[in-house]
């Protein structure tokens, strides 16, 4: 049986240390899930269950690209966050056996149309026109958890033209991996391929034309940005 069009190509990532790539199936990502970066949005984080969005495979742009700015908006924002790639998945994970499904870890941009997120909240519509964008979700490599090790702490930092806006830490996450891996599960089916953006800490802003970005997670990596 063939197909009546050409089937898109499998969105991936590179794997360091490996000629292989990642095939990415889902995108899942935590919304608010730093303290002061739910405070900076207008929200208090000790009242909230944690939420989750969408953004699309295809919405990945892999290292070494230039993010296009976007149509339709004047006010796209970064957000620093480290990516939690799974190397397996099923229903109803327990916390304390969440950790045996995950590959690796990358570092990704939760790139958002604010103005146009900031118009369907006010609409009480989906955020996918803010987020899942062409090009919406820039994504460095993915390091192996067996180089890494599981990651509890360590510093996440985005700097703009060499000026730091974005300074947080893994362990200031509400929601830990290990919380987010299991929630999901019991909503979702959750499968080999998946990535879970998880958060952003306080500091996100907008970005223009010409901007370069310099994302950082400890123990992972970096990612560098332009913006064209």
């Amino acid at each position: 049986m063939g197909y009546v069009i050409s089937p898109p190509p499998v969105p991936s990532l590179r794997v360091v240390g490996s000629d292989d790539e990642f095939p990415v199936r889902r995108i899942y990502c935590i919304g608010r899930n730093y303290a002061e970066h739910a405070i900076e949005m207008g929200h208090d984080p000790t009242k909230e269950p944690p939420f989750f969005f969408q953004k699309n495979p295809d919405n990945l742009l892999p290292e070494g690209q230039d993010f296009p700015y976007p149509p339709k908006t004047e006010d796209v924002h970064f957000e620093i966050e480290l990516v939690v790639a799974l190397k397996s998945g099923g229903t109803n994970i327990p916390v304390e056996n969440a950790m045996d499904h995950v590959f690796g870890y990358a570092v990704g941009l939760d790139m958002t149309r604010r103005d146009l997120q900031g118009e369907a909240k006010k609409l009480g519509r989906p955020w996918e026109i803010g987020k899942a964008f062409e090009h919406s979700a820039p994504c460095g490599p993915i390091v192996p958890a067996e180089k890494t090790g599981h990651l509890t702490e360590g510093s996440v930092t985005l700097e703009v033209n060499g000026q730091l806006k974005q300074k947080g830490d893994l362990n200031q996450m509400i929601w830990k991996i290990p919380e987010m891996i299991s929630y999901l599960s019991d909503y979702f089916r959750l499968a080999p391929g998946d990535l879970i953006m998880s958060g952003t800490p306080a500091g996100v802003g907008a970005v223009k034309r010409g901007d370069t970005l310099l994302g950082k997670v400890e123990g992972v990596g970096e990612l560098k940005v332009k913006v064209a």
